[in-house]
């Protein structure tokens, strides 16, 4: 599949791409683009034939490829798309890398690793003996050591762990840490081609780094034997042949022969006994390349290595915990957020059904405000706004969806449902137009127009979960009752909230509402019944 890389005010995501893809401000695009700049619907890419056209929908502030305005391109690969301030790079299907781990690879090395194949072991028998492993991965004691060969096992041990020690950087990536081990297995063990293999999501092996000696063409495509592999990771021992296109072992690994390798060293890295990956090492050169002592050395940088890569990956699962921790903070009310972190509430990364009330809250006039008055004070009376807005949101245990522009999308039901969300939802929205008050007094003292809002809120059933790339992922609501919301909204006038009749049939009578005249909205092919919400209803 082709993706886009989108980097704009709000970071860096990466989103496959469908054969009809919209862009835009809106939420109820395929990719919502959180760019002040762009219009509500700003173009689309779609899949026409072999080949992604890209058609600006009559925007603005325009559509641009590689810095020239179009209305229509084919897009090719490397393309750089601009709208707004945001910028969008377009990758084709055999541009994308194989591997993310996390996002932590390269981008050189996910070139690199495009020369490795794993081979087909064809039909022959497979490997049935265990391959023991040699060299003593233990130190001896002082009063044990009896001859100097034993003190300079030990010696060659110690020195290939502080290699890799050396050469590790703390907070490196998968792919800069991978590189650097070859580098040390280079120096130390007489090899022509050196290739690290991790386990994937899931649970294959695909190649992170690679490294060749300087006699090997570097443009080379190497085929890794599936049958070393196999062996070394099932077994959970080390591989070691002396002339592996002779070995009987191997006499089913079609790869092996078509390199013409001769010498092969394939060891697991293992942590508590889980096979994270493997690290190979082959010569073309001749056969008995390797000896006892390079296994007993590589065996050696291949421990250090695994206890290397577990700590980045464990370091990296707890950045991405934390992010995702601070992530439900900024989103949910604090009791809520705590209920789904300790594991009470489950969150799924999956899609489900479930009934959700949609509330959008927009400044009224946000542009024109924002044309007439100095940048800095707009900017800090908008955050003073959304931070009084999300507290009363809080309050009442609504879920914050995201914030575009001046407009704020907020979820009542979903991912944390209450039998009363329809009516939370309007008491949130009469106490945010009662905070307006307080507020515009705050603006009128700094030479600031009062800010009025329109409020649209509807019921019904969406689709809720997580949604974007393996890279950047948000919660999220998608369906008809978003738009229609979102519709309500743009309807309101200042001041003013306006209800669907799938949320006035859930509130009962607990409001003052009055009916207004059924009104056409952008896609939808009948008119709507709307509500005005006037008040709570006064009990006698």
């Amino acid at each position: 599949m082709a993706r886009i890389s989108i980097m704009g005010p709000s970071g860096r995501q990466v989103r496959q791409l469908f054969r009809h893809n919209s862009l835009g401000r809106h939420p109820r695009n395929t990719h919502q683009v959180l760019d002040r700049v762009v219009s509500k619907e700003h173009c689309h890419i779609e899949l026409v034939d072999d080949a992604y056209v890209l058609k600006d929908l009559g925007s603005l502030n325009g559509t641009f490829v590689n810095g020239e305005r179009v209305h229509e391109h084919s897009l090719k690969p490397g393309d750089e798309i601009t709208i707004g301030s945001t910028r969008i790079v377009f990758e084709p299907p055999d541009r994308v890398g194989r591997l993310t781990f996390d996002g932590l690879l390269s981008e050189d090395a996910r070139e690199a690793t495009n020369r490795f194949k794993i081979g087909d072991t064809g039909t022959g028998p497979l490997i049935q003996a265990k391959l023991a492993v040699l060299g003593e991965k233990t130190f001896f004691a002082e009063e044990l050591i009896q001859d100097e060969a034993s003190l300079r096992r030990d010696y060659e041990k110690l020195r290939a762990s502080y290699e890799v020690t050396q050469a590790i950087e703390v907070g490196t990536s998968i792919s800069a840490l991978c590189d650097k081990i070859l580098e040390v297995a280079f120096r130390l063990v007489p090899a022509d081609r050196g290739v690290i293999l991790l386990h994937n999501d899931q649970g294959h092996l695909e190649p992170v780094a690679v490294r060749t000696g300087e006699d090997v063409d570097p443009t080379q495509e190497v085929i890794v034997s599936k049958t070393v592999l196999d062996t070394a990771v099932s077994e959970k021992e080390a591989v070691l042949s002396h002339d592996a296109s002779a070995d009987a072992r191997f006499e089913s690994a079609q790869s092996v022969i078509m390199q013409g390798i001769r010498s092969t060293m394939c060891v697991p890295l293992l942590h508590n006994e889980n096979v994270l990956g493997v690290i190979m090492l082959d010569s073309k050169l001749a056969a008995h390349a390797f000896t006892e002592r390079d296994l007993a050395l590589f065996e050696t940088v291949a421990s250090q290595a695994a206890v290397a890569v577990q700590n980045t990956l464990f370091a990296r699962k707890l950045e991405h915990e934390a992010i995702t921790r601070e992530r439900f903070r900024r989103l949910l009310s604090p009791a809520i957020a705590e209920q789904v972190l300790s594991g009470q509430v489950e969150v799924r990364k999956g899609g489900e059904l479930r009934e959700t009330t949609v509330l959008f809250a927009d400044i009224r006039g946000f542009t024109r405000i924002s044309e007439s008055s100095e940048p800095q004070t707009v900017v800090a009376a908008l955050n003073e706004y959304f931070e009084r807005m999300v507290e009363i949101v809080f309050r009442y245990e609504g879920t914050l969806d995201k914030f575009i522009g001046d407009e704020m999308m907020v979820l009542f039901g979903a991912p944390v449902a209450h039998h009363d969300d329809p009516i939370r939802a309007v008491r949130t929205a009469i106490e945010m137009q009662k905070a307006m008050a307080g507020l515009n007094e705050q603006h009128v003292a700094h030479g600031l127009p009062p800010f009025q809002i329109g409020i649209g809120i509807n019921t019904g059933e969406v689709v809720a979960g997580y949604v974007g790339s393996s890279q950047a992922m948000e919660y999220t609501v998608i369906g008809d009752p978003v738009n229609t919301g979102s519709r309500l909204c743009s309807m309101a006038k200042a001041s003013q909230i306006l209800i669907s009749e799938g949320t006035f049939e859930k509130i009962g009578d607990q409001f003052e509402v009055n009916e207004l005249p059924e009104a056409l909205v952008k896609g939808k092919a009948l008119p709507i019944r709307a509500f005005e919400v006037l008040g709570p209803r006064k009990r006698d």
